[in-house]
């Protein structure tokens, strides 16, 4: 057997065991979709069967008809996960070039004591914010919690770090040819940060969406509740609630974080193969 038929046969092996490994991950959410589908009766059937015997959408019909005002919620939940990730991805891509490209006194102290904040959890600062937001009207409002994530010290850094790899010679020869630092940071920078971007963009809307510590605590009218907390509404007291309908609620919630992981993921892989200086 030549070289080329055993790199052939070693591509297939490989590609064979990420189809299993990716079967065996969508697993989980199969199982979510399937279970949404089932009477609560066979929820704990055994043994246990992965298809469930109908497609019948009862389960979902039962969300929306529900106490709990589940499309108020829902539209809470996208409001505070869009509005996040677009101030996140303007505040931090500013700050970023600033610290990257730009001189200014105090720059690295500034930028040590942003990463020192890091090192504290939310449960640290959460109380401060409860006060605040206490003095300025805007407990049981989505607002707050939009205010909370429209910058992020990770992002800054990420961006940072990302600016700080790219070759300076076209930002060189725009300055040498007049262009101020806006220009520079729209024209140059800004579209060689694709990739960049769109982990900063997946990770911000996928922490907003599944965020619980920061709206159980400032939170409490269920006009105002995101997601996470309608799930426990749902659950009910020690768990006592229908479980195939909570797999239900939880089927609709998880659909636009996948959507943008899709949509995410080819602008990272298109923003790959068109970064970088082209001769």
């Amino acid at each position: 057997m030549d070289n080329k038929s055993s790199l052939v046969w070693v591509d297939r092996a490989i590609i064979a065991v990420l189809v299993v490994m990716g079967v065996m991950m969508l697993m989980p959410f199969l199982w979510l979709f399937s279970m949404s589908f089932r009477p609560a009766a066979e929820a704990y059937k055994m043994p246990p069967s992965f298809l469930p015997p109908s497609l019948d959408p009862a389960n979902y019909q039962a969300v929306l008809d529900s106490s709990v005002p589940f499309l108020r919620i829902y539209w809470n939940s996208i409001y505070v996960a869009v509005l996040s990730t677009i101030g996140q991805l303007i505040t931090c891509t500013l700050a970023a070039f600033a610290y990257a490209r730009l001189r200014f006194p105090g720059r690295d102290g500034l930028f040590f004591i942003m990463l020192f904040g890091l090192m504290f959890p939310a449960q640290v600062t959460i109380l401060p914010i409860y006060l605040g937001y206490a003095q300025v009207g805007l407990l049981n409002n989505p607002l707050g919690l939009v205010l909370m994530g429209l910058t992020s010290s990770f992002g800054v850094f990420m961006l940072r770090q990302f600016m700080r790899s790219q070759p300076k010679e076209l930002e060189e020869a725009a300055l040498m040819d007049g262009a101020g630092y806006w220009k520079i940071f729209w024209r140059i920078s800004l579209p060689q940060l694709k990739p960049a971007l769109s982990a900063l963009a997946i990770i911000t809307f996928t922490g907003s969406w599944n965020a619980y510590f920061q709206p159980r605590a400032l939170i409490e009218s269920q006009n105002a509740m995101t997601l996470p907390l309608a799930m426990d509404l749902l659950r009910g007291y020690m768990g006592q609630g229908n479980i195939s309908i909570v797999m239900a609620a939880m089927s609709m919630a998880i659909l636009p974080v996948v959507l943008l992981f899709l949509v995410a993921q080819k602008m990272v892989i298109q923003g790959v193969t068109m970064s970088g200086i082209r001769g």
